[in-house]
């Protein structure tokens, strides 16, 4: 397993030369650009300035994993649902452009008054479609584990099922709700597992059961990248280096 950072709350105000710079300082292999913060990567850039993006990346140990868009596919509104679908596939071409190996997007909530049934099977969908529009272009689609109600794995699942796409992955977003009535999170675990391809970790001082976590990735010989997602600090320096010295104590107390 590899250790990066989401930029969504900690990197928030940094460039992407700040990112890459203190990714390779603090030891961090690995970033999600979180769309609509200060490094700017949208679809709005030029050919030239996504091959400049590219580029930087290229030149550095740490890898593009993926950039966070906050596309979403549960609302009743046509248009509106239109618009996140089209608005999903100009950022998939932009993916390719700088170099990033997905993009991950969200189901955010159950619009009140439609059966969930309902909703559950427009975003699987409009998952299939993204899906199969990414697999000619090479970028892995990421479904986050996210929205109140809709972060329910089952849910997830059924979403997934209904995209029935080789290309759609999930990205496990480690929510307390992932727990059972017994404080594990096996069960959920096991709905999604066969699709896990990046996860995101937030406080590991919670009482999310972070050791289990790490052994049930371990024994799906997960490999890919734990992303921090960890609010922004005063001395993000510091913070991230204990960050990363408590994770890699985690692995050795999960044996990896």
């Amino acid at each position: 397993m590899k250790l990066g950072i989401v930029t969504y709350m900690i990197a928030s105000e940094w460039d992407i030369d700040t990112i890459i710079k203190k990714c390779e300082e603090l030891g961090y292999q690995g970033v999600e650009l979180r769309t609509q913060h200060k490094h700017n990567v949208e679809s709005s850039l030029s050919k030239k300035e996504r091959e400049e993006i590219r580029k930087k990346f290229e030149n550095s140990y740490v890898k593009l994993v993926g950039l966070g868009t906050c596309f979403e596919y549960h609302s009743p509104d046509k248009e509106e649902l239109k618009r996140n679908i089209e608005g999903t596939k100009e950022y998939v071409i932009l993916a390719k452009d700088v170099g990033a190996e997905g993009i991950k997007v969200r189901p955010n909530a159950f619009p009140e008054g439609i059966p969930k049934e309902k909703t559950i099977e427009q975003i699987g969908k409009a998952l299939r479609e993204v899906s199969n529009f990414a697999f000619d272009y090479g970028i892995k689609i990421r479904l986050e584990v996210h929205g109140k109600e809709t972060s329910n794995p089952i849910y997830i699942r059924q979403m997934i099922d209904i995209a029935d796409h080789p290309n759609l992955y999930v990205c496990w977003n480690s929510n307390m709700t992932d727990l059972d009535e017994n404080g594990s999170i096996e069960k959920n675990f096991n709905l999604l597992k066969h699709r896990i391809d990046i996860v995101h970790i937030n406080e590991l001082w919670n009482e999310y059961p972070w050791i289990e976590l790490f052994k049930l990735l371990k024994s799906i010989n997960f490999e890919n990248f734990c992303l921090a997602e960890i609010p922004s600090n005063p001395d993000p320096d510091r913070i991230l280096r204990y960050y990363k010295a408590l994770f890699n104590a985690y692995m050795k107390l999960a044996q990896i």
